[in-house]
């Protein structure tokens, strides 16, 4: 679950299923009691036919805990971390951060480094395309030291500079619209 419609979408199955919850969060659901296994089987099928799925695998829950909290962190927060990412990840987890770099590095075949990075790129192209803050309140904003760090890395992650990028949306807008 990465958005509030997914939650919502676990939300009404849990309750479906008459199953109770203290809380329904990105990734994560925490049921009051005990599951019948077939209320647990309804639940997967829901799910999947919702488009979701349930992670039952221990290393893949930790996975999706691991993305969910760097898109949590990312995408829904405006503060920045106090500690560097490593030790972020280590306290909202409760794991050490090698076994978690390792474990997600051979699953996902990235790093969690370049996974966070990819996913702050990702919010500098949303904030450049809304075009409602300049590139050095976007470089604040997502805590660059300056916008040439920020133009830096916009450019080796996306081969264009965030003012290149900025014209090909522009441009590409104008063409849409001539259409």
């Amino acid at each position: 679950m990465v958005c509030i419609r997914c939650q919502m979408v676990v939300k009404a199955e849990l309750e479906n299923l008459g199953l109770s919850y203290n809380y329904v969060k990105i990734g994560e659901a925490d049921i009051i009691g005990e599951v019948q296994p077939e209320q647990l089987e309804r639940l997967k099928v829901d799910l999947k036919e919702a488009g979701l799925f349930l992670l039952d695998n221990k290393k893949s829950v930790l996975i999706e805990r691991i993305k969910n909290a760097i898109i949590e962190l990312v995408h829904y927060t405006d503060e920045q971390i106090k500690v560097n990412l490593s030790d972020f990840l280590s306290d909202e987890l409760n794991y050490n951060y090698t076994y978690l770099s390792n474990l997600f590095s051979e699953v996902k075949g990235t790093t969690i480094e370049s996974f966070y990075l990819a996913h702050k790129i990702e919010k500098v192209k949303e904030l450049i395309v809304y075009d409602e803050l300049t590139l050095t309140e976007i470089a604040y904003k997502m805590h660059y030291s300056s916008v040439a760090h920020l133009s830096n890395q916009f450019k080796k992650i996306t081969g264009l500079t965030p003012s290149h990028f900025k014209k090909l949306k522009n441009q590409r807008r104008d063409t849409l619209e001539d259409v």
